[in-house]
């Protein structure tokens, strides 16, 4: 495989990012654009060219060094690549839905006078997150990893005039940083054992580093492999919003919509997703920090989609859909379901950038509104972005045929098959999980584009649909959501696509039944047809349409008798209401005590105050010594020889 390809692939958009971001003002909005959407264009044609080489040509895995920056010690600091069908099928899913996006944000952002900024802002954010997927070392996934988290800052903050998307920015970093430190913690604990930042010298260490134990507290030792995968995924929890550090994601829609297709739906939260998946020849060598993922993931599914059931802002209720679909990937993780986990991401980026999208399309027409409240009857308005929506709302639910169907019945079946401890609550959250997802998915539909007109007058005086630049990318997208779970189920859970590339231990594979009872994914489609979680998806709709069109009073009605549950639920289980109240205070306080006691007191006044106050008091002694008087030194010269004098005699 030749290198200079695939250095081109994150090139290409680093070089459109700097161009859109340098030169954007002599360019102008048409050339910034043209260039930003070639150089994706060209990076997801040769994702799809290496794809073909190492699927269907049977290539072999690339591993290589390109560049090497310093080493210290024996450890090499250096920037490689690695290339396996893993990181080959996530360059396409990164390469393809920013395409998408790219081509969307022509009309989204058609108005806006940061046209160009935003399309350095986007090509940048896929270089960061090639970078991170390509990479072959913990050095460079660092980089990647806090690349793109910087750009989601500054994305989510795009519209740096509102007050809100200022601390929505804020909020997203502050919540990142702590997720980063256990990465930190966690990338420095390979590095100790392993002597190396190397994936391949880290999993060739991961038996022997499980053999070691580290004491955290006097007579409690902890496995060295369980703390370092724990520390890894509290990185994953806040790159993939997984509870308790979900909260910055759905305030994270105060970015333009692109930004929330691209970033919030399809890429950087999966990253964390990606992350354990690669790691997953560490983390097999740990049951225990394997149950922590499968439960954290598991509540993460339940919990969150049940915050969406309450929401009227069409695109927050996507935001905690996406959280609660995360969560089923990362409790697949926990199954030991790799490659179930990374079907259930390449599904969902296709038909959750989808939905985004459809949202954004709504939004421009309806002039900026995204309450659902105010709106209904919009599919006859909008007939491509109604039939687009609901194509992407049938494969969220899983609706059999569509691709959601076979990636998450793979993980459900994945979590059921399992024997690891904490399974059977995993398994309830996910069956129950279904209910909860076709309910607020069809919610959101019916609310939208079924159902009387509720405009007011300003939507009704300015409604206009959307052109074609921003209706091609929802059916680009609708495609792969309706067809690539039903064509890519045998290869990539059954057919051994991934190789070497994941890693399962004897006696933790959790697709073993399904695996000798697949015939073809036509066989699985009718074997899945009336299980559980299809008869709940059914439910669901129903429910939805119960309430929303035909009884929308009883909803009211249920609002007012469960009103503790609403308020729970309205509040996000008071996670914002404890992170303003109590941890914000807590260490506000904690830096004040800090800043008084530690640098005023200690550091200003007792060290660097104190230290010129004490020489100032010696030179005052001394300065009375000092007379310029013989008799005075001759005295002075006369006391010392005496103390030495004495000093020797004794």
């Amino acid at each position: 495989m030749n290198s200079s390809v695939l250095l081109a692939i994150p090139m290409l958009p680093l070089i459109a990012a700097l161009l859109a971001g340098l030169a954007g003002k002599q360019l102008g909005r048409t050339a910034s654009a043209a260039i930003a959407i070639a150089a994706v264009a060209g990076s997801c044609l040769l994702s799809l060219y290496v794809l073909k080489l190492l699927w269907l040509d049977h290539l072999p895995n690339f591993d290589t060094t390109l560049y090497t920056w310093l080493v210290s010690d024996g450890v090499r600091l250096q920037v490689g690549f690695q290339i396996d069908r893993l990181s080959a099928l996530m360059m396409v899913v990164v390469t393809f839905v920013s395409l998408c996006v790219h081509v969307y944000t022509v009309g989204y952002m058609a108005d806006d006078p940061g046209f160009q900024r935003f399309f350095a802002y986007i090509a940048l954010f896929t270089f960061s997150m090639l970078m991170l997927v390509m990479s072959n070392n913990f050095l460079q996934l660092f980089f990647g990893w806090e690349a793109v988290g910087l750009v989601s800052y500054l994305l989510i903050g795009f519209w740096y005039t509102r007050p809100s998307a200022i601390s929505a920015g804020l909020k997203a970093f502050v919540v990142n940083r702590i997720g980063d430190f256990g990465f930190v913690l966690g990338i420095a604990g390979i590095l100790y054992y392993a002597r190396s930042l190397d994936y391949r010298d880290a999993f060739a260490a991961a038996p022997a580093i499980a053999s070691h134990a580290m004491t955290l507290f006097a007579g409690h030792s902890w496995s060295a492999m369980t703390l370092i995968c724990i520390c890894l995924f509290i990185g994953a929890m806040g790159k993939s919003a997984q509870v308790p550090l979900h909260v910055w994601l759905p305030d994270s829609m105060e970015g333009p919509t692109p930004i929330s297709a691209l970033i919030h739906a399809a890429t950087m939260v999966t990253a964390g997703i990606f992350m354990v998946a690669r790691m997953s020849p560490l983390f097999e060598q740990s049951d225990a920090a394997l149950s922590f993922v499968l439960v954290i993931g598991a509540t993460t599914a339940l919990f969150m989609g049940l915050v969406g059931v309450v929401n009227n802002d069409i695109k927050r209720v996507i935001a905690y859909s996406t959280i609660s679909q995360l969560g089923y990937m990362t409790a697949g993780l926990g199954a030991s379901a790799y490659s179930a986990a990374i079907f259930h991401l390449m599904t969902h980026a296709f038909f959750k950038a989808l939905l985004f999208l459809a949202a954004g399309a709504v939004i421009i027409a309806m002039h900026h509104e995204q309450d659902m409240r105010k709106m209904g009857g919009l599919r006859r308005r909008m007939p491509v972005t109604y039939w687009t929506a609901l194509t992407g709302a049938l494969a969220l639910i899983g609706t059999p045929l569509f691709s959601g169907f076979y990636s998450k019945t793979a993980l459900i079946d994945a979590v059921r098959q399992s024997h690891r401890f904490g399974a059977g609550y995993a398994y309830f959250c996910l069956v129950a999980g279904v209910l909860v997802t076709a309910f607020y998915t069809f919610r959101m539909i019916f609310m939208t584009f079924h159902g009387p007109e509720r405009l007011d007058h300003d939507a009704q005086e300015h409604f206009h649909d959307v052109g074609w630049n921003m209706k091609g990318p929802l059916v680009a997208l609708a495609i792969p959501s309706l067809l690539i779970g039903y064509f890519t189920l045998g290869p990539l859970l059954f057919g051994n696509f991934f190789g070497n590339a994941i890693e399962v231990l004897p006696g933790h594979e959790a697709l073993g039944e399904s695996h000798a009872a697949f015939l073809g994914p036509w066989n699985w489609t009718l074997h899945e047809f009336i299980d559980l979680p299809l008869l709940l998806a059914a439910l669901g709709v129903f429910g939805a349409w119960y309430f929303v069109l035909r009884r929308p009073d009883l909803a009211d009605a249920a609002r007012q008798r469960l009103g503790w549950l609403y308020r729970l639920l309205i509040n996000k289980y008071y996670f914002d209401w404890f992170n303003e109240h109590v941890i914000e205070p807590f260490t506000r306080g904690l830096g004040i005590v800090l800043w008084r006691g530690g640098d005023q007191v200690i550091i200003d006044g007792a060290m660097v105050n104190g230290s010129s106050r004490a020489i100032g008091l010696l030179a005052l002694f001394t300065r009375q010594i000092q007379t310029g008087f013989l008799y005075s030194y001759a005295f002075w010269m006369i006391i010392g020889l005496v103390v030495m004098l004495g000093w020797f005699l004794l």
